[in-house]
This record gives C-alpha cells, structure tokens and sequence, in this order.
C-alpha cells in the first residue's frame, strides 16, 4: 500500500470513529443504557479515533512506516471492533478478544519507538 492509498484509509478510520461516536451517542443511546455497556462504546470510540489520527500521521510521514500502520489497522479493527459488537450485542465472549486487538495497538507503539530515520 502506498502513502496516498493510507491517508485515504486512515481518513476513513477517522470519519467512521466520528459517525461511530456520534451513532452511539444519539441513536444507540437508549439500548446501550438497557445494556449497560455505554461505557464500553466510549472506550472503542476514544481508542478509534485517537487512533485514527496516529494512522494518518504514521501515512504521512516519509518513510512510511508500514509495520505501525498495519499494526494500528489490526488493532483498531480488533480492538474497538469487537468492543463495538460487544457494546450492540452484550456478547461478553466478545470481551476475550478486545486484548488481541490492545496487544496490537501497543505493537504499533513499540514499532514506532523502535523506527531508525534514514539520513
């Protein structure tokens, strides 16, 4: 994937964590409150957009760093997916999945701590 192809996903990722959040807050409201599991949608809504931001960062910047981005895809799609699912459904299996997805969002940090600039 090249770095015009990940801005535009990356966009995507910010767009969708926006209308996400705006969609849990106005017209989920009332079967997250019956679920109990409002709380959980605002951790995959914060997590997805913060996220989402670092994506873009990551696939502006040259070199771009591939290893972080797919990391950050994978853990946002994993992460705060299954938080998303788990938040509409009160599937509590869905929670033994969540760590998976925060195990590839810390991944993504490491690799752009660990990234050497090339001169």
């Amino acid at each position: 994937m090249n770095g015009l192809m990940a801005r535009r996903v990356s966009a995507f990722f910010g767009f969708s964590a926006v209308a996400l959040g705006a969609f849990g807050a106005h017209g989920l409201k009332s079967l997250l409150a019956d679920l109990g599991t409002a709380a959980n949608w605002q951790t995959a809504v914060l997590y997805h957009l913060v996220h989402a931001i670092a994506l873009w960062a990551i696939a502006a910047r040259e070199p771009f760093l591939r290893s972080a981005w797919w990391a950050f895809v994978i853990g946002v799609t994993v992460f705060s997916g299954s938080l998303y699912i788990l938040s509409v459904t009160g599937a509590r299996w869905l929670g033994a999945i969540t760590p998976i997805g925060g195990v590839s969002l810390l991944v993504g940090w490491v690799l752009l701590a660990m990234e050497r600039r090339r001169s």
